[in-house]
């Protein structure tokens, strides 16, 4: 190669690079836990070169209570790190979950309770028109068998406790995960820490902002100054950098959504005897409602009020009653917590992500799913030192508008409940303050119109996350959670009522998902059993 073909070439790539003194060169994370070691192995795979750098406080409290997710982590997060989901499932006690199953809140236990499933199965279409209006034209001709399982296959699956895998590893349903939180963590930082994530750990003590205002330096109480480019605060409900030392208002959203406390524990539980359920349970209250999250050897269970109405000792009661646990001996964790977000979840040289940023009550999982979808918008619009406010203010809009409509959908729990028997469920149901985006999504609803419209039908649905991190809660979802609550449209949609074609076709349909459900239930194994083999282990 000549020497002008050279300097031709150092040209072609300085400019394809830009200025390099302008790149980042070390990102800070301040706080460990699940957002902070799942942003700093993110960062370090899709950035190799940067230097990154953790800051956990040490002598942190821990309680596995269980941790429940959403379907698309795999694709989106573990896939993109290179990490096999049987691989992290083993090393985290992980366990499946199918759907969420809402229990007492359509009826209290006094009037018998009741249950719907919040499926993740991909709720069929026929002739471009979502499953759900030919059930609800069923419906008003005398059928009387419920959305969930008429829809879906998953119900009558779930109710035997089935694995949503065969053993050989073939998937029979979708599903999402459930994990202990604290393993994932340490997995993922003996990953990061390996990858070469410098690991500090340390308490901050101040902060010092250079003269425009941003993060110059972490001061830490063992003597450290550390300095870095971008910084991100993943210090929890605390916000120590993006509200504390950088002034960001954090918006309040109690009006929305009531509860504002937790009572958490993880509760053995006897496998052999009473078999795992591949679903979260979200069990009504009078203040609120209990998780519940199976794992092999136990389940991690929380309690979620609004302490305008129950006290924390009486919250406590109520929970160990549920679950029989002693309330003096069991391993009790009491949280109250926050519902809202930043202003601005990128404000300077710092970027929020997890509950340093949002958040909203754990009823749809949204806990897991905020951080890695924080952590892939950061990735996408990821800066150099400019920190060009476009790509900020973009960023902030994405997080803006994934928080609000997560509120939305959680907020239609409770509008839509017919319960009125405590004051808790009557204040749900009259005083929350909607937005008029819900407002709309309730009308189009009633009208018999689709609420949400993705690419039904479609698993690429469910593996496109830019799709789905805008439009996540579907048709499908507000179908199962107001159908479940007793709610149908005013009438069936009018367009299916000129096919006669197309309503013949629906039938077929409702006839195949019975069929398969049928099928499935004679040859899928147990939860149980598919754990026991895959861990290797009972725990």
């Amino acid at each position: 190669m000549s020497m002008a073909s050279t300097d031709s070439q150092s040209t072609t790539n300085g400019a394809m690079r830009g200025n390099s003194s302008d790149l980042l060169e070390s990102v800070v994370v301040l706080g460990g836990g699940t957002a902070g070691w799942m942003t700093a192995s993110y960062l370090k795979k899709a950035f190799p070169n940067l230097k990154i750098t953790l800051i956990e406080a040490p002598n942190i409290p821990k309680i596995g209570v269980g941790e429940a997710t959403i379907p698309n982590l795999q694709k989106v997060f573990f896939d993109f790190l290179g990490l096999p989901e049987d691989e992290w499932m083993k090393e985290c006690n992980a366990s499946f979950k199918a759907a969420i199953r809402f229990v007492n809140w359509k009826k209290p236990p006094t009037e018998g309770g009741h249950h719907y499933y919040h499926t993740f199965g991909i709720l069929p279409n026929v002739d471009n028109v979502p499953l759900s209006h030919y059930w609800k034209l069923k419906r008003s001709q005398g059928f009387e068998q419920t959305f969930d399982y008429a829809c879906f296959k998953e119900p009558t699956l779930l109710d035997r406790k089935l694995s949503p895998r065969f053993l050989d590893g073939k998937r029979a349903m979708h599903y999402a995960w459930h994990f202990d939180a604290h393993l994932v963590a340490d997995y993922l930082r003996k990953i990061a820490v390996g990858w070469g994530v410098n690991h500090i750990i340390d308490e901050l003590e101040h902060v010092t902002l250079a003269d425009d205002g941003n993060i110059a330096t972490l001061h830490t109480r063992g003597g450290r100054s550390i300095t870095g480019d971008l910084f991100i605060d993943c210090s929890g409900f605390r916000g120590l950098l993006i509200n504390k030392a950088l002034g960001e208002p954090f918006i309040d959203m109690n009006q929305y959504l009531l509860n504002d406390s937790a009572v958490a524990s993880a509760v053995p539980h006897d496998d052999a005897a009473n078999g795992i359920e591949p679903y979260t349970s979200a069990i009504a209250m009078d203040s609120g409602w209990t998780w519940k999250i199976p794992m092999l050897g136990r389940f991690g269970s929380g309690y979620v009020y609004c302490s305008k109405f129950s006290s924390e000792d009486q919250a406590t009661l109520d929970f160990c009653k549920l679950w029989r646990l002693d309330p003096d001996k069991a391993p009790l964790n009491k949280i109250r917590f926050r519902v809202g977000r930043n202003r601005r979840a990128w404000v300077k040289n710092c970027v929020s992500i997890g509950l340093a940023s949002c958040f909203v009550e754990p009823l749809e999982s949204t806990g897991i799913y905020f951080i890695y979808a924080a952590i892939y918008q950061l990735a996408k619009h990821f800066p150099d030192k400019t920190m060009n406010s476009v790509i900020v203010d973009q960023f902030n809009q994405e997080i803006e508008t994934m928080f609000d409509d997560s509120r939305d959908f959680i907020q239609a729990h409770y509008l839509t409940t017919p319960r009125e028997d405590t004051p808790f469920w009557k204040a749900n149901k009259y005083d929350l303050f909607l937005s008029e985006d819900i407002k709309h999504k309730i009308e189009l609803f009633k009208s018999g119109l689709p609420v949400n419209m993705p690419i039904v039908g479609d698993d690429s649905y469910y593996l496109n996350f830019e799709a789905e991190f805008r439009n996540f809660w579907t048709n499908g979802s507000y179908y199962c959670i107001l159908a479940g609550m007793g709610w149908e449209p005013d009438r069936p949609m009018p367009s299916i009522r000129y096919r006669p074609d197309s309503i013949r076709k629906a039938e077929g349909v409702f006839a195949d998902i019975k069929s398969r459900a049928d099928e499935l239930s004679r040859t899928l194994p147990t939860t149980y059993d598919w754990l026991r083999q895959h861990h290797g282990r009972e725990r």
